[in-house]
């Protein structure tokens, strides 16, 4: 039985997130990492693909995150579906996950749905932030990245210390960690940039 890592980080994603998994899974350790730079909704990801071929019944495939491997909960379940099928395990290892077991693939399908339903409301509230701002007349320009919703998330996200800032970038929609730290300090506290947005700056 041979561990074989998989990462990954999107274009927008810094060196250092992909680092970061690469040495969390030398830990393990896994035996080759494959890896991929590209969007979790793309279609191709060579470094995956070479990594499903390269596995054999028998052997664990492990990943940092859980949405390393996927973004769409409907999909991820199939890929590990399909693991299985050839004898395959599957591991995260910030999840405490084991599909071997009937908890641990219950546990698989709650944690994907719960991931993707996150990222959907987080779509929505931009959309209905775009939407409340073209009924005022603002129309036209790039669209802001951060948004009076987004930054009062990821107040609450950076509260809570055990999250790291790519994670929370991820849930964000896959922000710019440098677009983070525009508005907020590292403690979650307003940077003069995040007053203006919330319109709280002080005269």
């Amino acid at each position: 039985m041979a561990a074989i890592g998989y990462a990954r980080v999107s274009t927008r994603e810094d060196r250092q997130v992909l680092d970061r998994q690469r040495d969390a899974l030398q830990v393990v350790p896994c035996s080759r990492i494959f890896e991929d730079r590209t969007s979790g909704f793309h279609a191709e990801r060579p470094g995956l693909t070479a990594c499903l071929d390269y596995l054999r019944p028998g052997d664990v495939l492990v990943v940092l995150d859980l949405d390393r491997l996927g973004r769409r909960a409907r999909d991820l379940i199939g890929l590990v579906e399909d693991l299985e099928k050839k004898g395959i395990a599957f591991r995260a290892l910030n999840t405490p996950m084991d599909t071997s077991t009937p908890a641990g693939r219950a546990f698989l399908q709650i944690q994907a749905a719960f991931a993707e339903m996150e990222r959907n409301l987080i779509r929505q509230r931009v959309q209905e932030g775009l939407i409340a701002a073209r009924a005022r007349g603002r129309q036209g320009g790039r669209p802001r990245i951060m948004t009076v919703e987004r930054l009062r998330y990821a107040q609450h996200l950076m509260a809570d210390q055990t999250r790291s800032i790519p994670q929370i970038c991820r849930e964000l929609g896959d922000i710019p960690s440098s677009t983070l730290y525009h508005y907020l300090h590292a403690d979650g506290t307003l940077k003069e940039p995040g007053c203006r947005l919330l319109e709280i700056v002080k005269l």
